[in-house]
């Protein structure tokens, strides 16, 4: 009669006391254990059992235990600012205009050109869905100059010039002034189209640029600080 015994390192676990016992009993038994090597199968025979003792045998407890790996992870995030909706694939073309005197400086300068000017919201859904087409229309006509007014950030001068609803464009060129004015959205693009195909033609202005037209824009310039007057000597 054999009883077949494995023994698995990993899977063991010994006390102290039960350590002092082993010690105590191998010394006193008059055959040795016989060795268990590594994770082999050993066959003991009843003989060897009792030659050990059956109160060292029924010290042995097995217990097996779970083994848990734990990982700790560190992800390292890097914070990167995105351009918004509004500033995404603007060409060197496109200008954002941020007050009034930027935008009569930007109609003055433009000389002979086709200015084109959007009026948005930056919670406009119409806005940001035409925006993109926007973009790829100025990048075909890098000779158009495009404006992009901000409405929450130039109220009064949107409010000024009739802005009622967004998407809202203007067009304006050279001495003619203002040419054209209407909303436009995705789906209307074509009006947008129809309009360059319209204005952006050969010509020559007489005279300097009427920008706004006849509206008044300087109004809602700050006033400027008066110069003191120097005493003469």
């Amino acid at each position: 009669m054999y009883i077949n015994i494995q023994c698995i390192p990993s899977t063991l676990r010994f006390s102290s006391s039960l350590l002092a016992s082993f010690s105590s009993s191998f010394n006193s038994s008059p055959r040795p254990l016989p060795p268990i090597h590594g994770l082999h199968r050993r066959a003991l025979s009843v003989s060897d059992v009792s030659s050990v003792g059956c109160d060292f045998i029924s010290r042995f407890s097995f217990r097996p235990r779970k083994q848990f790996v734990s990982f700790k992870m560190h992800a390292a995030v890097t914070e990167t600012e995105q351009p918004k909706w509004w500033e995404r694939n603007a060409g060197p073309n496109m200008i954002d205009i941020h007050s009034t005197q930027e935008f009569l400086n930007a109609l003055s300068q433009a000389g002979d050109k086709l200015v084109i000017v959007e009026f948005y919201g930056t919670w406009c859904a119409s806005c940001r869905a035409l925006f993109p087409k926007l973009c790829k229309t100025a990048a075909e006509h890098p000779e158009i100059l495009f404006l992009k007014v901000n409405f929450d950030e130039n109220k009064p001068m949107c409010k000024t010039l009739n802005v009622k609803v967004l998407p809202y464009f203007h067009f304006y060129r050279g001495a003619d002034g203002q040419l054209e004015s209407f909303s436009c959205s995705l789906a209307k693009f074509q009006k947008i189209k129809d309009a360059i195909e319209l204005h952006n033609t050969a010509r020559c202005s007489i005279g300097p640029p009427k920008g706004i037209g006849d509206l008044n824009l300087e109004s809602l310039l700050p006033p400027m600080e008066k110069q003191p007057e120097s005493s003469g000597t």
